[in-house]
C-alpha cells in the first residue's frame, strides 16, 4: 500500500507542475512515513548513499562538463557549414542540413535541449533568410533534436546504464544505428514536404570547399569517435572517457582560440548545477525505488502482465503507448530513474535484451519533449524563433509521423540496436 501512496503522490505533484526534484523528495518522505520508518532515517540516508555510490555515475558530471565546454566554444557554425556542404544541394537543403547538423552536434553534446538552444539560433536564422516558413524551421529543429539523446555520448543512456545495471559501452554502440535510422526517416519526410512546397535548394559545393569545411570541423567531429574508441579498446572506463572528453574539449578551445576564463567559469557553473540536481534526483529516486521494492510494487504488475499477455510484441506495443503518454507529462530523467526498475522484471520475463530496451525507452521518452504540456523543445524553439507556442507545436506535430515510424522499426527489429554491440562485444 505504501508503494501505491508513493507513486500516487509523485504523479499528483507532477501533474500539478511541481518541480520534479521536489516531487521526488516529497514522494520519498511520504513513503518513509507510510512505512513507519520516520524514526529510522538512517535507512533513508543509507539508501540515498547507495543510490549514488556507483562508478558509472562518476562519468555523468564529466560528460556534462564536456558538453557544456563544447557548447561554449562557438563550434556550431563549423558544424552547420560542413553539413550544408554535404546535403545543402538537395531539395529543401537547409532543412536537410538542419537534421544532419543535429546528428553531428549530438556527438559533442548528447542532449536534445543543447541541440535546440545552440543550433536552433543558427538554423532558424539561415532558413528564414532563404525563404523557409519560420514555423517549419522551428518544427524541423525541434524534431531533429531528439537524435542527440540516443547518439553517443548520451547522458540519458548513461543514467539508464546505471539504473538497469547495463554496459555503458554496449548502450553507446547500440545508439549509433538507431540514430542513423531516425536521421534517414526525418530526411525522407523533409524531402517529400520540400518537393510538395517547392522549397529552395543550395548550390552544390565544390569538392575543395567540402574538404575545407571537413578539415575545419574535423577536430570537433572526432570527439565522439575518440570517446567510443577509448572505451571499446579498454583504454578507459566510462568515467575516464568522461575526463578524456573534458581534456579534449579544452584542447579544442585552445586550438580554435575560443576558450576563455568566462567560458570555463560558465561551463563549470552549469555543470555544478546540473550534476547536483541529477545526483539529488538519483539519490531520492533510489530511496523511492527501495520503498517500491519493499512493498513489492514492481513484482505485482510483472506477475499480472506476464499472466495476461502471451506475446512479446503485445507487451512492447502497450509499453510504447505508455511511454508516449508518460513522456507528455513527466520529465524524461525522472521517468527513467523511477520507471526502469519497475519494468525490469517484465523486460527480463519476456526475454528482451536490456540494451535494446534502453534504446527503446530513451528514444520514446524523448518524444515527450516534442509534445505539450512538458514539451521543453517546443518552449525553447518558441523563444528562438519568436513564435507563439501553438505555432511551434502545430509545426512540430507532423514530424511525429517519421519519428514514430522509426520508433516502431527500432522496437520490433532489435537487430538495429544490437548489431553493433554484438559485433564488437559478442552476443550476451
Amino acid at each position: 500500500m505504501s508503494g501505491i501512496i508513493v507513486l500516487g503522490t509523485f504523479m499528483v505533484l507532477a501533474f500539478l507542475s511541481v518541480p520534479i526534484l521536489s516531487s521526488i523528495i516529497i514522494a520519498a518522505a511520504t513513503g518513509v512515513i507510510a512505512l513507519g520508518f520516520s524514526d529510522r532515517l538512517g535507512i533513508v540516508s543509507q539508501q540515498m548513499l547507495d543510490g549514488i555510490n556507483s562508478p558509472a555515475l562518476l562519468s555523468v558530471p564529466f560528460f556534462i562538463l564536456a558538453g557544456n565546454l563544447l557548447n561554449g566554444l562557438e563550434l556550431t557554425d563549423r558544424i552547420f557549414r560542413f553539413a550544408n556542404n554535404i546535403v545543402g544541394h538537395i531539395r529543401g537543403g537547409l532543412a536537410q542540413v538542419n537534421i544532419l547538423a543535429s546528428l553531428l552536434f549530438a556527438g559533442i553534446s548528447g542532449a536534445a535541449v543543447a541541440d535546440c538552444a545552440a543550433l536552433g539560433t543558427v538554423e532558424v536564422k539561415a532558413m528564414r533568410e532563404r525563404g523557409y516558413p519560420v514555423p517549419f524551421a522551428a518544427g524541423v529543429t525541434a524534431a531533429s533534436s531528439i537524435i542527440g539523446p540516443i547518439f553517443p555520448p548520451s547522458i540519458p543512456l548513461l543514467l539508464f546504464a546505471f539504473v538497469a545495471n547495463a554496459s555503458v559501452g554496449r548502450l553507446f554502440l547500440a545508439g549509433v544505428v538507431p540514430a542513423i535510422v531516425l536521421l534517414i526517416m526525418l530526411m525522407g519526410y523533409v524531402h517529400i514536404i520540400a518537393a510538395k512546397r517547392n522549397f529552395p535548394k543550395e548550390k552544390r559545393a565544390p569538392l575543395r570547399e567540402i574538404m575545407a569545411s571537413a578539415v575545419d570541423g574535423l577536430l570537433t567531429l572526432m570527439a565522439p569517435a575518440i570517446i567510443l574508441v577509448a572505451m571499446l579498446t579498454g583504454f578507459t572506463t566510462a568515467s575516464e572517457a568522461g575526463v578524456l572528453a573534458c581534456v579534449y574539449a579544452m584542447a579544442l578551445g585552445v586550438w580554435y582560440r575560443t576558450l576563455t576564463w568566462k567560458v570555463l567559469a560558465k561551463a563549470f557553473r552549469e555543470t555544478a548545477m546540473l550534476s547536483t540536481i541529477a545526483l539529488l534526483m538519483i539519490g531520492f529516486s533510489s530511496c523511492v525505488g527501495w520503498i517500491l521494492a519493499f512493498d513489492m510494487v514492481p513484482q505485482r504488475p510483472a506477475d499480472f502482465v506476464l499472466g495476461s499477455i502471451d506475446a512479446k510484441w503485445q507487451f512492447l506495443l502497450i509499453y510504447l503507448l505508455f511511454l508516449i503518454l508518460l513522456g507528455c507529462v513527466f520529465d524524461a530523467t525522472a521517468a527513467l530513474i523511477i520507471l526502469v526498475p519497475i519494468m525490469l522484471p517484465l523486460v527480463d520475463g519476456f526475454g528482451i535484451d536490456r540494451v535494446h530496451y534502453g534504446i527503446i525507452t530513451v528514444l520514446t521518452l524523448m518524444v515527450g519533449i516534442l509534445t505539450p504540456p512538458i514539451g521543453i523543445a517546443l518552449y525553447i524553439m518558441m523563444d528562438v524563433a519568436k513564435l507563439p507556442f501553438e505555432a511551434v507545436a502545430r509545426a512540430t506535430l507532423p514530424f511525429l509521423i517519421p519519428i514514430m515510424l522509426a520508433v516502431l522499426l527500432i522496437t520490433f527489429v532489435p537487430e538495429i540496436s544490437l548489431f553493433l554491440p554484438n559485433l564488437v562485444y559478442g552476443a550476451p
